[in-house]
């Protein structure tokens, strides 16, 4: 033996911090090998049984498992693509317990049945592709017959929930929320309607939205009416609704002047099959899932509208 000093397992275990018992654990498995035994068959360790366990420990605490810690120690498998391995490992690991984490927070915060916290985890639960299914059901049975028009792609790009990979509590709420509202058949219906009424009142070179163009314009023209306390039933509602009847007509190309009857008629009718509270819940729902600012609800602004259409109409 050469001179250099020599620990007993009671000296590795002050150095380390271990245990005896796991130090003497560990040297019985092979991770940290005697160099020599005493005169009295103790055994001995060298300077590297200290790096060696100090190692160890930081592994386990890592949750690494012993048969990969010795391949690393051993020298049969790099510390760098080991670690590499079991981050992403933890990352995996790491996503689920957060889904975990916000499927029953979204439990606790309903107060929810078993059978409502299963329908919850089911829904959370859907892969990518699962999720991408229920969506492609949903926007194909609204959009039925409309695939070749001009603005379909766009419209549905900005109908398509995209619940990140890893998603806050208020995020799985809104994603379940959403998904249930899928299943409602007379809600698919109201959509499909109003988008075959709207795909038919549009120009065929039109590809802006024409329900987004029109609620872009209701907000701007209705909302400082309605700030402003303005009866829709009033003379003081008139130039509003000839300003919105005028910016209606331009966007279908119609060559009518804002008191036409007729195009006063078809908007009120359009602007009321719009006024459905479940399409103001798909568009919040949608924007928590997908971080965008929560529009501000459209429905008073169309209420008031449509009043005012009506009052126009009657006088």
């Amino acid at each position: 033996m050469n001179g250099d000093m020599l620990f007993s397992i009671g000296d590795l275990a002050r150095r380390t911090g271990l245990t005896v018992k796991a130090v003497r654990f560990y040297s019985d498995v092979g991770i940290v090998p005697p160099t020599d035994r005493s005169p009295a068959g103790y055994r001995r360790y060298g300077a590297d049984a200290v790096a060696r366990l100090d190692l160890v420990r930081t592994l386990r605490e890592l949750g690494i498992d012993l048969a990969t810690i010795r391949k690393v120690v051993d020298r049969r498998a790099s510390l760098p693509e080991v670690a590499a391995a079991h981050a992403e490992a933890l990352e995996v690991q790491i996503r689920v317990l957060r889904l975990r984490r916000a499927v029953l927070t979204v439990a606790a915060r309903r107060g929810s049945t078993p059978a409502q916290l299963d329908v919850i985890h089911r829904l959370a639960r859907l892969s990518a592709a699962e999720r991408q299914g229920l969506i492609d059901d949903f926007l194909g049975a609204v959009f039925d017959g409309l695939h070749e028009h001009p603005a379909f792609a766009a419209v549905t790009r900005s109908m398509t929930p995209e619940l990140p990979d890893n998603p806050e509590p208020e995020q799985v709420e809104a994603w379940v929320d959403l998904a249930e509202l899928f299943e409602d058949s007379d809600f698919r219906a109201t959509l499909h309607g109003m988008a075959r009424d709207l795909a038919s009142d549009r120009a065929a070179d039109d590809t802006t939205g024409l329900p987004r163009v029109l609620a872009e314009a209701v907000r701007a023209q209705v909302a400082p009416a309605l700030a402003a306390g303005v009866d829709p039933a009033s003379s003081g509602a008139e130039p509003i609704i000839a300003g919105l009847t005028a910016h209606y007509a331009h966007i279908l190309g119609y060559p009518a002047e804002p008191g036409d009857a007729e195009v006063r008629r078809r908007l009120g009718a359009l602007l009321e099959s719009m006024n459905d509270p479940r399409r103001d819940r798909y568009l919040s729902l949608l924007a928590v899932i997908n971080g965008w600012p929560v529009p501000i609800s459209l429905a008073p602004m169309l209420e008031w509208s449509v009043e005012a259409l009506r009052a126009g109409m009657r006088q």
